[in-house]
């Protein structure tokens, strides 16, 4: 019984090297062909979206897509077949994207649009960071992701004052607009503040009134205000959280004798603050 588990045991190895590996040259080789088959299978979805292009290769395109389809549903089971931990596999964020890059086609029987949400394969395309070796620069989006999560609560309240704002402005606009200038309800109001407070402004509903004029100018300008928060909010946690990495390096034990500061750094001749000569431990 061992022996016979031994050949498919060998077989699943070989395929997890090539499939879920990038060192070897076989597993390169694939990544490459994966994710160039990914993009052309995302180009084939947005010319099928031209109307102009569906309407004389509708059906060349549409075969391509069931093709790469087969492909890619094959290879999700060749990687549920190899890898040792499937369930890990099945709800990692590869795992999920690789299972929703095909479900789409299938969907689209049903529900024919959904066929373009096969556009989310480009995600797929992220594997490129292992082929090409990127991972370094995973630490400076570690660094950013926990600077965002850091600030979590303050841009929570930050959102939630500018949500109360546009609210109120757009309560104030249909009082002072109302349906004859465009603004026929509260909700189509607290839009045209969205739209303006963010410096968008499309111009499908403008005030036609001298105050509703000036309310605008005044949203308008705390749109420019706004936008700075955000930056000040983000960017202190950013500080903080590269602070905080880069204490690692420094000793709280550390004093100068003549101005008796610490967190020096461990390799520190002179104090950063005086420039009197630090003493070796």
């Amino acid at each position: 019984m061992t022996k016979d588990l031994e050949p498919a045991a060998g077989v699943k190895k070989k395929i997890y090297d090539v499939i879920f590996g990038y060192e070897s040259k076989a597993g390169k080789i694939f990544d490459i062909g994966l994710i160039c088959m990914i993009l052309i299978s995302i180009s084939a979805v947005l010319l099928d979206s031209v109307s102009s292009i569906n309407i004389r290769f509708g059906n060349q395109l549409t075969r391509l897509e069931w093709f790469f389809t087969v492909v890619f549903t094959i290879e999700y089971a060749m990687r549920l077949f190899s890898t040792p931990n499937r369930r890990a596999y099945m709800l990692s964020f590869y795992g999920i994207i690789d299972l929703f890059s095909i479900l789409p086609t299938y969907i689209a029987f049903l529900f024919p649009a959904a066929a373009y949400m096969v556009v989310i394969r480009i995600l797929r395309v992220l594997r490129i960071f292992r082929i090409l070796k990127l991972l370094r620069y995973m630490g400076e989006a570690n660094l950013l992701f926990s600077a965002l999560l850091n600030a979590r609560r303050k841009i929570f309240i930050f959102l939630f004052s500018v949500m109360t704002l546009v609210v109120i402005f757009g309560a104030v606009m249909f009082v002072l607009e109302g349906p004859e200038h465009g603004f026929d309800n509260i909700p189509k109001s607290i839009y045209w503040a969205i739209v303006t407070i963010t410096t968008v402004g499309y111009g499908d509903i403008s005030p036609q009134t001298p105050l509703g004029q000036m309310v605008a100018s005044v949203v308008m300008i705390c749109g420019y205000a706004i936008i700075a928060v955000p930056t000040g909010i983000i960017g202190v946690e950013l500080m903080q959280e590269v602070q905080r990495r880069g204490r690692g390096t420094l000793s709280v034990e550390r004093e100068c004798a003549r101005c008796k500061t610490s967190n020096h750094d461990m390799d520190a001749n002179y104090c950063k603050y005086c420039g009197n000569p630090m003493q070796r431990s």
